[in-house]
């Protein structure tokens, strides 16, 4: 979904422009608003499968703060940005790719919130980029606390199932993808119903506004026409439980060396990063602040985005 201005969808959008810009030879998707000049640009990094516009409702929030730019990371489901390669929707690469997408922008100075898989590809990218000056993760897929038996298991037949698996499922998926679509779609469920989508999130979803839950509607109808996103979904899955189970030491080191003040945010409801990964990261890394909102799920920021804006601002 692309809009000139968003003002055309909804009142509090207005100003939020959707911007299209070449890097590396791919097209880019991204949303903008103008925000307080000679203040660090706020980077917003979706979850996985997601795009820019999940931040729809948090971008006139921060804009106070400085200027918002939201992309669409490439491999996303829906979106707009080309995925140039099969990888390109590795947390890795993606991590990657914003360096060179903030240098093609020419964006010097970032504070970088992170969401769910966006949080593992904003920390991977923090760790390398001097121009971030401030790190927020909201329910970060990150490293949790593994027993020793937990850990071998997961390096022997965790890593050979997500080598089986990956391919298998892709193929699949490229074959069978868009029946399997059509046929979700053709039921009518909302993105909210039990089964929709963001029902796996739990937290209180009343709270998510309808304009919002009627464009993530919108844009899952807009998957139709390119099924074969679908596959690079699990690409970009098996990345993040790789990152977070099997190939951990990476993403440990990222979490020891990133520089930048950093601030986690959680949902005591969150259904999917426990509190005890929370308890993890703050054990490494005492330094980074907290803040936990009760009733919360992991889809806080759409829940709560007044909360969310005030927590970061402060």
């Amino acid at each position: 979904m692309r809009y000139g201005d968003w003002g055309q969808r909804s009142a509090r959008c207005a100003a939020i422009r959707s911007e299209t810009v070449d890097v590396q030879g791919a097209s880019v998707h991204y949303l903008h608003a103008r925000g307080r000049p000679g203040q660090p640009a706020q980077l917003l990094v979706h979850p996985m499968g997601a795009t820019g516009t999940f931040w729809l409702d948090v971008i006139p929030l921060l804009a106070a703060q400085g200027p918002v730019i939201a992309p669409d990371l490439p491999g996303t489901f829906a979106g707009h940005t080309e995925t140039p390669h099969p990888r390109a929707a590795t947390a890795h690469v993606n991590a990657r790719f914003l360096q060179a997408f903030t240098r093609t922008l020419g964006l010097e100075r970032l504070t970088v919130h992170g969401w769910s898989m966006g949080g593992l590809v904003s920390l991977l990218f923090a760790r390398r980029a001097r121009a971030v000056e401030r790190l927020v993760l909201t329910s970060p897929t990150l490293p949790g606390p593994l027993t020793r038996s937990e850990a071998l298991a997961w390096q022997t037949l965790g890593r050979l199932t997500l080598a089986a698996a990956v391919p298998a499922l892709r193929g699949t998926l490229r074959l069978y993808g868009r029946r399997l679509l059509e046929a979700k779609l053709s039921r009518g469920d909302p993105v909210t119903a039990p089964g929709g989508g963001l029902d796996l999130a739990r937290g209180d979803l009343t709270r998510v506004s309808p304009e919002l839950v009627a464009l993530q509607t919108e844009e899952r109808h807009e998957m139709r026409d390119q099924p074969g996103r679908m596959a690079d979904a699990v690409v970009a899955f098996a990345s993040v439980v790789s990152a977070m189970y099997v190939d951990r030491r990476p993403v440990l080191d990222a979490i020891d060396q990133v520089r930048a003040p950093t601030l986690l945010l959680w949902g005591d409801q969150d259904p999917l990063i426990e509190r005890s990964t929370v308890d993890f990261l703050l054990d490494r890394r005492p330094d980074w602040g907290l803040r936990v909102f009760e009733g919360a799920g992991h889809l806080m920021p759409m829940e709560l985005p007044a909360a969310y804006a005030e927590a970061v601002s402060a």
